[in-house]
């Protein structure tokens, strides 16, 4: 469960579509790192084996090891690549860092797509990268406590090479409105006006589907006994098809109006693994010249790392995981005069202040709340052994609860 409820640029409303309600459980249940994360991903649990990546090499899958000169060559060659993350992880962050600087050495001209804002915000982004904004204005101005919501410290390095070096930053996603109608009546029912302009994605693959199949039936509230012919799994792959076009073809987009720009992806590793997602969109919207480098982390499953699972891919030593900070407890949406409580977890500190679903939160520490993302960033911001005062509105009720917050996780 969360800290403040989201996931990703995506919350679960209870007013929609059921298949919608249950493919966003899926993704909610699915991806219970931090408030960002997509329905595919790459950080399913693993049986850890002998290491087939050492730290700090390159290794081509199913083939031999690399070096850097051979994988940053070959990459800088490429009209897109395709750099892959699971979001919470520093490290990952630091190696698209490293891979973005190398890369920009050799091609004069690059742009940089981020999966983590909608279309909506391009120009806030132009405007960052024209030193227009300080950071704190800049991550208001692109909503992104309450759109993305992982830690915005592990993304602002990205973000200040791009600036410092005035590489055009290029946003991916679309709204989430677009693929929260897909998933509750397919395509075919989303006027063509509030598509986005997001072109009809290629079809998936049966491999695409293999793969997704069981990433679904693990949250399907059915036991896992949903068919791969069940309207609610085919919205689900319906809905992923559409987010990986999108971000395929905003990329694609930036090649074809400057055949000579590098374009480099950043996004979540479930959006790259084995081909099946945004690399066959972009190759069904003609472009050819595609590397997918991955991070790989010390206790990957090495059964995975087999041909086709990526251009290259580099090794990840392990780290000493930080002590994790407890959390509300809690799912939210944003609602008018304030922040709608969806979900309570049973045993939370949420449950334990008084916290029922359906209340409305109107203020966290004394702030008033305007949106959903406001409440994680306080969450996230209060120290172990304190109290939060909490003002919530019950019916015609006006509460006034404290979450107690352990000195240790």
């Amino acid at each position: 469960m969360l800290g403040a409820g989201a996931v990703g640029n995506y919350r679960y409303n209870s007013n929609v579509n059921p298949i919608a309600q249950r493919i966003f459980r899926v993704v909610r249940h699915a991806c219970a790192w931090v408030s960002a994360c997509l329905p595919l991903f790459y950080a399913m649990p693993v049986v850890a084996q002998d290491k087939c990546v050492p730290a700090g090499a390159w290794m081509i899958p199913g083939g031999a090891r690399s070096t850097a000169p051979e994988v940053l060559t070959r990459a800088g060659r490429a009209q897109v690549v395709l750099l892959g993350e699971n979001h919470d992880n520093a490290d990952h962050h630091r190696w698209q860092l490293q891979t973005m600087a190398a890369l920009s050495g050799q091609r004069a001209r690059m742009v940089i797509g981020f999966e983590m804002f909608p279309r909506r915000v391009q120009p806030v982004l132009d405007r960052w990268v024209a030193g227009e904004f300080n950071e704190e204005d800049f991550l208001k101005a692109v909503d992104w406590n309450d759109v993305w919501g992982v830690d915005s410290s592990l993304y602002m390095p990205l973000f200040q090479f791009a600036r410092l070096n005035r590489i055009r930053m290029v946003a991916l996603n679309v709204n989430r409105e677009l693929v929260r109608a897909v998933g509750a009546g397919g395509l075919a029912a989303v006027p063509t006006q509030k598509r986005e302009n997001v072109s009809d994605p290629a079809p998936a693959t049966p491999a695409y589907i293999d793969w997704l199949h069981p990433i679904y039936t693990a949250h399907d509230g059915k036991g896992g006994k949903t068919l791969r012919d069940d309207v609610e799994f085919r919205r689900f792959v319906e809905s992923q098809l559409v987010w990986d076009r999108a971000l395929a073809q905003a990329l694609a987009e930036e090649v074809k109006r400057d055949p000579d720009v590098l374009a480099i992806g950043v996004m979540g590793m479930g959006h790259i693994v084995n081909g099946h997602g945004v690399p066959r969109q972009l190759r069904d919207l003609g472009i050819a010249r595609i590397d997918s480098l991955l991070p790989w982390d010390a206790d990957a499953n090495c059964k995975r790392f087999t041909a086709g699972v990526a251009t290259a891919v580099f090794g990840i030593a392990a780290s000493k995981a930080a002590p994790e900070r407890p959390l509300l407890g809690i799912t939210v949406e944003t609602d008018a005069g304030g922040v709608r409580v969806s979900a309570v977890r049973k045993g939370s500190i949420a449950e334990a202040a008084g916290l029922r679903e359906g209340d409305l939160l109107t203020e966290v520490g004394g702030k008033l709340l305007k949106s959903a993302g406001e409440v994680r960033a306080i969450v996230v911001a209060t120290a172990p052994g304190t109290w939060l005062p909490l003002k919530a509105r019950r019916q015609n009720e006006t509460l006034e609860l404290l979450a107690k917050f352990p000195a240790k996780p």
